[in-house]
């Protein structure tokens, strides 16, 4: 018996062995009064919040032209510092419009007040559970942050996910809210076949199931925020922001005229879209542009 158990106990011993170089390392516990964002990083069936490096430099101030969208994000936010009642939100719109800018500028404004960033990807979000049960007894504030959150047409993970919101936004600590970005309102594109066969119920018209499925899952966000292309003169005065911003501090002396104005409608035609990540690269190339030149 005695042989037999330790044959066995050697064997275990060998597989363990085998299969310890393939278990993930341990990992150590975010220090979150260091910290101020992490990125949720997927390993084998599992995953860690892996620290991030973030810049500060964002403000709210720099976000020209979305005043509104701005201040109830900002209201939002507050009111989830503070232990007050606060909603999931929703940015969606036009790319390059502010909506990722503006969640990380908040981050720069409230970080002494104890708010912090996860960045979580849309493949990731069916380990917000995993996320949400690491964060429940921390003293600080959590956005968990999923950028461009949308849904192709035919993908059929919305449905999962619509069913992972329901169980971690609505029974969320108080401690965490999920801010997402997406260029749609409603995160699953709705096909023409959907809007075939809708109901009467009393006089009243009403959807099938497959559209009232994909709207849900907009629904599951108490704020929804929207972002519009820019027109020239929006695009303009975010140039000249931008310019000012970087002028002064490389001590640059400048002033907006209609050459310039002109030049950065060019660039923009060059690129098929006037937006804020368009106005912000012009910036940089006409200021750096003048410093060159008046190098010796």
């Amino acid at each position: 018996m005695d042989s037999r158990l330790n044959a066995f106990l050697e064997r275990a011993d060998a597989v363990l062995a085998r299969l310890e170089p393939l278990l993930p390392a341990p990992r150590e516990a975010v220090d979150w009064n260091h910290c101020l964002a992490a990125r949720w990083q997927r390993e084998g069936r599992s995953g860690f919040l892996l620290p991030l490096e973030v810049s500060l430099d964002m403000r709210l101030s720099d976000l020209i032209g979305v005043d509104k969208q701005r201040e109830q994000l900002a209201r939002n936010t507050q009111q989830f510092l503070d232990g007050l009642p606060a909603n999931h939100a929703l940015l969606w719109g036009s790319r390059g419009t502010g909506k990722s800018s503006m969640v990380r500028a908040l981050l720069a404004q409230h970080a002494k007040a104890g708010l912090r960033l996860i960045e979580i990807e849309r493949d990731h979000l069916a380990d917000l559970p995993r996320v949400v049960e690491q964060l429940i007894k921390l003293p600080q504030r959590f956005v968990l942050f999923c950028d461009d959150l949308s849904f192709e047409a035919g993908e059929s993970d919305y449905r999962v996910l619509k069913s992972v919101l329901d169980g971690s936004l609505e029974q969320a600590p108080e401690n965490v809210l999920l801010y997402a970005t997406s260029n749609r309102r409603h995160l699953v594109p709705e096909n023409q076949s959907d809007n075939e066969n809708w109901k009467t119920i009393d006089g009243e018209l009403h959807p099938n199931e497959a559209v009232e499925d994909k709207i849900a899952l907009s629904d599951r966000f108490g704020l929804w925020l929207s972002f519009y292309p820019f027109n020239q003169e929006h695009f303009l005065d975010v140039v000249e922001h931008w310019i000012g911003e970087l002028a002064s501090k490389a001590g640059l002396q400048w002033q907006r005229d209609e050459e310039l104005d002109i030049l950065a409608v060019r660039w923009a035609t060059g690129r098929g879209n006037r937006n804020g990540r368009c106005a912000y690269q012009f910036a940089r190339y006409w200021v750096g542009l003048k410093l060159l030149e008046r190098q010796p």
